[in-house]
């Protein structure tokens, strides 16, 4: 097959990107390498992949002789209250408006990343996809805008398009604003870590090696119109978390701690069941085991420096 993934100079687009790559399908890269951290970063993620710079806001899109579109670009992060807020307009809600507008004129199915952020304080968890959203930060606002704007256009011009709600992916190359990214570089270089909050929110965090499996999964077999929650099995504390990184590196952490960040949400658990039931997809990683690759990855770049 021939594919298009969006950020595939991105955390998971470039680990998305050398998946297909791996099995043989034909795939070409959209970044536009935003300074939303160290481009620098993008472009080692982006090493061996065709990679073209577009702004998927402004410039042409032509999905024409391509058998699907991964959409994984976007401008990430909950910190995006105040004047970056037209930034995660620009690139979440209008470059997702051009990708399936494009997406639905060549006919060709689009996987779109989503994120667990438009559950915001969710009524209830596990959190099933049926749950009412109430974002608490504009990005959740934001990907949820998309996620309407993908119905709309199937609605209109007959987009196949599958929604993914991702739940909190990690592993090597996370991006560095992240925390477990932020911590085991604070532990290979023995530098403080800096918590936001008292550690006590949890999360249902995803190895991004079964975020991957998932975004596969559903461009092959998906009805058209799914959504489905992606999110690991096992729910731990940032506290947990963070004791866990300690054993694996066998060394303390300076913890330095702060207040915590307006928008981020207490908890998040997914509810898998749907995914399961029609992709048979369930999360393989377990936290110890991915902590310990993000760990080693970690390890491997600072000792490359």
């Amino acid at each position: 097959m021939r594919y298009v993934v969006t950020g595939a100079a991105g955390f998971i687009g470039s680990h998305l990107a050398e998946a297909l790559l791996s099995v043989g399908h034909d795939v070409v890269g959209i970044d536009s390498f935003t300074d939303y951290y160290d481009p620098r970063l993008k472009e080692e993620n982006a090493a061996g992949l065709d990679v073209r710079r577009l702004d998927l806001a402004a410039d042409e899109l032509d999905f024409g002789g391509y058998d699907g579109v991964f959409h994984l670009a976007g401008q990430p992060g909950v910190r995006s209250f105040g004047d970056v807020f037209g930034l995660y307009v620009e690139r979440n809600v209008l470059a997702s408006q051009r990708v399936f507008e494009a997406a639905a004129r060549a006919g060709v199915r689009v996987v779109f990343s989503s994120s667990s952020s438009i559950y915001g304080e969710a009524e209830r968890y596990p959190t099933s996809e049926e749950t009412p959203p109430r974002p608490v930060s504009p990005y959740g606002i934001t990907k949820l805008s998309c996620e309407h704007l993908a119905h709309a256009y199937a609605r209109s011009f007959g987009l196949d398009a599958v929604v993914l709600r991702y739940f909190n992916a990690y592993g090597p190359r996370q991006r560095p604003d992240m925390a477990f990214a932020a911590v085991v570089e604070a532990l290979a270089e023995g530098r403080p870590f800096v918590l936001f909050g008292d550690g006590e929110q949890s999360r249902s965090f995803t190895y991004v090696g079964d975020v991957v499996r998932a975004s596969v999964d559903a461009m092959e077999r998906a009805p058209a119109g799914a959504l489905y929650n992606v999110g690991g099995g096992q729910e731990a504390t940032l506290n947990e978390a963070l004791a866990l990184l300690e054993r694996i590196a066998d060394r303390p952490l300076d913890v330095r701690r702060e207040s915590a960040v307006p928008g981020d949400q207490r908890r998040t658990k997914a509810d898998t069941t749907r995914i399961q039931a029609d992709l048979g997809w369930a999360p393989e990683v377990p936290l110890e085991q991915g902590l310990a690759a993000q760990w080693e990855w970690a390890l491997g770049r600072v000792g490359a420096r």
